[in-house]
Protein backbone atom coordinates (compact mmCIF):
# COMPACT_ATOMS: atom_id res chain seq x y z
CA UNK A 1 0.00 0.00 0.00
CA UNK A 2 1.33 3.03 -0.86
CA UNK A 3 1.45 5.43 1.87
CA UNK A 4 1.52 9.47 2.09
CA UNK A 5 4.23 11.20 4.09
CA UNK A 6 5.67 14.36 5.35
CA UNK A 7 9.38 15.23 6.32
CA UNK A 8 9.31 18.33 8.48
CA UNK A 9 12.89 19.74 7.86
CA UNK A 10 14.22 18.56 4.70
CA UNK A 11 17.49 19.66 3.67
CA UNK A 12 21.38 17.86 2.14
CA UNK A 13 22.06 14.90 4.88
CA UNK A 14 19.97 12.30 6.71
CA UNK A 15 16.40 14.67 5.49
CA UNK A 16 17.28 13.89 2.04
CA UNK A 17 18.34 10.04 3.15
CA UNK A 18 14.66 9.64 4.43
CA UNK A 19 12.93 11.19 1.64
CA UNK A 20 14.84 8.55 -1.18
CA UNK A 21 14.37 6.02 1.10
CA UNK A 22 10.24 6.39 1.65
CA UNK A 23 9.99 7.44 -1.78
CA UNK A 24 12.14 4.19 -2.98
CA UNK A 25 9.69 2.23 -0.88
CA UNK A 26 6.41 3.94 -3.03
CA UNK A 27 5.78 7.01 -0.55
CA UNK A 28 4.52 9.76 -2.03
CA UNK A 29 6.79 12.37 0.12
CA UNK A 30 5.81 15.67 1.13
CA UNK A 31 8.67 18.00 0.91
CA UNK A 32 8.90 21.07 3.72
CA UNK A 33 11.74 23.26 3.96
CA UNK A 34 12.25 27.23 3.21
CA UNK A 35 14.54 26.70 0.04
CA UNK A 36 12.36 26.03 -2.50
CA UNK A 37 15.12 25.44 -5.53
CA UNK A 38 16.43 22.84 -3.71
CA UNK A 39 13.23 21.24 -2.98
CA UNK A 40 12.37 21.28 -6.54
CA UNK A 41 15.14 19.79 -7.76
CA UNK A 42 14.88 16.69 -4.87
CA UNK A 43 10.87 16.20 -5.76
CA UNK A 44 11.96 16.12 -9.37
CA UNK A 45 14.54 13.56 -8.71
CA UNK A 46 11.66 11.45 -6.77
CA UNK A 47 9.78 11.41 -9.59
CA UNK A 48 11.48 9.40 -11.14
CA UNK A 49 11.60 6.68 -8.19
CA UNK A 50 8.73 3.99 -6.90
CA UNK A 51 7.54 6.92 -4.92
CA UNK A 52 6.59 10.25 -6.13
CA UNK A 53 8.17 14.28 -4.24
CA UNK A 54 5.75 17.46 -3.99
CA UNK A 55 8.10 20.88 -2.84
CA UNK A 56 6.63 22.16 -0.20
CA UNK A 57 8.13 25.78 0.76
CA UNK A 58 7.02 26.30 4.44
CA UNK A 59 8.51 28.42 6.89
CA UNK A 60 7.73 25.90 9.70
CA UNK A 61 7.55 28.68 12.94
CA UNK A 62 4.37 29.95 11.13
CA UNK A 63 1.84 27.46 12.00
CA UNK A 64 -0.52 29.06 9.08
CA UNK A 65 2.38 28.24 6.55
CA UNK A 66 2.59 24.47 8.07
CA UNK A 67 -1.55 23.99 7.96
CA UNK A 68 -1.59 25.26 3.96
CA UNK A 69 1.80 22.61 3.60
CA UNK A 70 -0.45 19.94 4.90
CA UNK A 71 -3.51 21.21 2.55
CA UNK A 72 -1.26 20.72 -0.17
CA UNK A 73 -0.06 17.69 0.31
CA UNK A 74 -3.19 15.77 0.81
CA UNK A 75 -4.62 17.80 -2.26
CA UNK A 76 -1.41 15.96 -4.51
CA UNK A 77 -1.31 13.10 -2.60
CA UNK A 78 -3.92 12.08 0.00
CA UNK A 79 -4.69 11.83 3.52
CA UNK A 80 -0.80 12.09 6.08
CA UNK A 81 0.19 8.34 6.86
CA UNK A 82 3.50 9.44 7.90
CA UNK A 83 5.53 12.14 9.50
CA UNK A 84 9.61 12.82 10.60
CA UNK A 85 9.43 15.86 12.60
CA UNK A 86 13.12 16.47 11.69
CA UNK A 87 13.95 20.21 12.45
CA UNK A 88 15.63 22.10 14.76
CA UNK A 89 17.72 25.23 14.46
CA UNK A 90 20.92 24.77 16.47
CA UNK A 91 22.15 27.47 18.85
CA UNK A 92 25.44 27.08 19.85
CA UNK A 93 25.56 29.38 22.96
CA UNK A 94 25.50 28.90 27.14
CA UNK A 95 23.49 30.63 29.01
CA UNK A 96 25.09 33.70 29.37
CA UNK A 97 25.70 34.32 25.95
CA UNK A 98 22.18 33.56 23.90
CA UNK A 99 20.13 35.98 23.15
CA UNK A 100 16.32 35.87 23.87
CA UNK A 101 15.47 35.76 19.57
CA UNK A 102 18.13 32.64 19.66
CA UNK A 103 16.21 31.17 22.30
CA UNK A 104 12.59 31.64 21.08
CA UNK A 105 13.74 30.43 17.53
CA UNK A 106 15.22 27.03 18.66
CA UNK A 107 12.06 26.39 20.33
CA UNK A 108 10.02 27.57 17.52
CA UNK A 109 11.62 25.26 15.06
CA UNK A 110 11.60 22.58 17.06
CA UNK A 111 9.37 21.40 19.70
CA UNK A 112 6.61 24.33 18.57
CA UNK A 113 6.91 23.22 14.57
CA UNK A 114 6.57 20.06 15.78
CA UNK A 115 3.52 20.56 17.42
CA UNK A 116 1.47 22.16 14.84
CA UNK A 117 3.09 19.26 12.39
CA UNK A 118 1.89 16.33 14.31
CA UNK A 119 -1.49 17.94 14.54
CA UNK A 120 -2.24 18.40 11.46
CA UNK A 121 -0.73 14.78 10.15
CA UNK A 122 -2.27 13.10 13.40
CA UNK A 123 -5.65 14.09 12.51
CA UNK A 124 -5.53 12.04 8.95
CA UNK A 125 -3.98 8.85 10.92
CA UNK A 126 -7.10 9.31 13.32
CA UNK A 127 -9.96 9.11 10.57
CA UNK A 128 -7.91 6.60 8.99
CA UNK A 129 -6.12 3.29 9.62
CA UNK A 130 -3.44 4.76 11.96
CA UNK A 131 0.45 6.06 10.76
CA UNK A 132 3.51 6.75 12.09
CA UNK A 133 4.74 9.56 13.70
CA UNK A 134 9.06 10.01 14.22
CA UNK A 135 11.14 12.30 15.67
CA UNK A 136 14.82 12.74 15.41
CA UNK A 137 16.67 13.78 18.35
CA UNK A 138 20.13 14.07 19.73
CA UNK A 139 22.56 12.97 22.79
CA UNK A 140 22.15 16.31 23.50
CA UNK A 141 18.00 15.13 23.78
CA UNK A 142 18.98 13.28 27.11
CA UNK A 143 22.13 15.03 28.25
CA UNK A 144 22.01 18.85 28.18
CA UNK A 145 24.94 19.81 26.19
CA UNK A 146 27.44 22.32 27.57
CA UNK A 147 27.19 25.39 25.57
CA UNK A 148 24.15 25.02 23.80
CA UNK A 149 21.16 25.77 25.87
CA UNK A 150 18.78 26.53 23.40
CA UNK A 151 19.38 23.86 21.73
CA UNK A 152 19.23 21.67 24.54
CA UNK A 153 15.77 22.69 25.40
CA UNK A 154 14.52 22.20 22.55
CA UNK A 155 15.33 18.60 21.80
CA UNK A 156 14.19 17.96 25.49
CA UNK A 157 11.13 19.10 24.79
CA UNK A 158 10.78 17.01 21.26
CA UNK A 159 11.74 14.24 23.33
CA UNK A 160 8.85 14.97 26.16
CA UNK A 161 6.02 15.97 23.22
CA UNK A 162 6.90 12.14 21.71
CA UNK A 163 6.88 10.46 24.82
CA UNK A 164 3.42 11.99 25.67
CA UNK A 165 1.98 11.59 22.16
CA UNK A 166 3.01 7.84 22.16
CA UNK A 167 1.30 7.67 25.14
CA UNK A 168 -2.10 9.55 24.17
CA UNK A 169 -2.22 7.72 20.69
CA UNK A 170 -0.51 4.31 20.62
CA UNK A 171 -4.18 2.82 21.79
CA UNK A 172 -4.96 5.04 18.64
CA UNK A 173 -2.92 2.79 16.45
CA UNK A 174 -0.33 5.92 16.12
CA UNK A 175 3.14 4.90 16.39
CA UNK A 176 5.03 7.54 17.71
CA UNK A 177 8.96 7.23 17.99
CA UNK A 178 11.78 9.28 19.22
CA UNK A 179 15.43 8.32 17.52
CA UNK A 180 18.00 9.46 19.26
CA UNK A 181 21.27 10.10 17.63
CA UNK A 182 24.41 10.04 19.58
CA UNK A 183 27.13 11.12 17.22
CA UNK A 184 28.27 12.75 14.09
CA UNK A 185 25.93 12.44 11.29
CA UNK A 186 28.91 12.16 7.67
CA UNK A 187 28.20 15.34 5.84
CA UNK A 188 27.07 15.08 2.61
CA UNK A 189 29.54 16.20 -0.08
CA UNK A 190 32.38 15.94 2.15
CA UNK A 191 35.10 13.35 2.64
CA UNK A 192 35.82 12.41 5.89
CA UNK A 193 38.93 11.17 7.36
CA UNK A 194 37.56 8.03 9.02
CA UNK A 195 34.46 6.77 8.21
CA UNK A 196 33.84 4.97 11.58
CA UNK A 197 33.31 7.45 13.05
CA UNK A 198 30.17 9.04 11.90
CA UNK A 199 26.92 7.69 11.41
CA UNK A 200 25.37 6.83 7.98
CA UNK A 201 22.51 9.36 6.69
CA UNK A 202 21.15 6.33 4.68
CA UNK A 203 21.70 3.48 7.30
CA UNK A 204 19.83 5.81 9.51
CA UNK A 205 17.34 6.63 7.03
CA UNK A 206 16.92 2.30 7.27
CA UNK A 207 16.12 2.57 10.95
CA UNK A 208 13.41 5.40 10.50
CA UNK A 209 11.83 3.11 7.32
CA UNK A 210 12.17 -0.17 10.01
CA UNK A 211 9.91 2.27 12.46
CA UNK A 212 7.35 2.78 9.62
CA UNK A 213 6.99 -0.91 9.07
CA UNK A 214 7.16 -2.21 12.44
CA UNK A 215 4.24 -4.42 13.44
CA UNK A 216 2.01 -2.68 15.80
CA UNK A 217 2.29 -5.58 18.57
CA UNK A 218 5.68 -4.70 19.17
CA UNK A 219 6.23 -0.87 18.78
CA UNK A 220 9.64 1.00 19.63
CA UNK A 221 9.25 3.67 21.48
CA UNK A 222 12.95 5.40 21.46
CA UNK A 223 15.93 3.95 19.15
CA UNK A 224 19.33 4.81 19.96
CA UNK A 225 21.45 5.00 17.13
CA UNK A 226 25.69 5.75 17.31
CA UNK A 227 28.25 4.39 15.45
CA UNK A 228 30.26 1.11 16.69
CA UNK A 229 33.42 3.40 17.66
CA UNK A 230 31.07 6.19 19.75
CA UNK A 231 31.64 6.09 23.47
CA UNK A 232 28.49 6.39 25.54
Amino acid sequence: MSRTAVIAGVGPGLGESIARRFAAEGCRVGLFARSESYLDDLATELDDTAGAGLAVPTDLTDPEEIAAGFAAVREAFGPVDVLVNHASAASWDGLTDISAASFDRALAVGPKAALHCSQEAVTDMLDSDGGTVIFTGATTSVRGREGAVGFSAAKFACRGLAESMARELGPEGVHVAHVVLDGMIRPPDTEVETEADYLDPDAIADSYWHLVEQDESAWTLELDLRPHVEEF
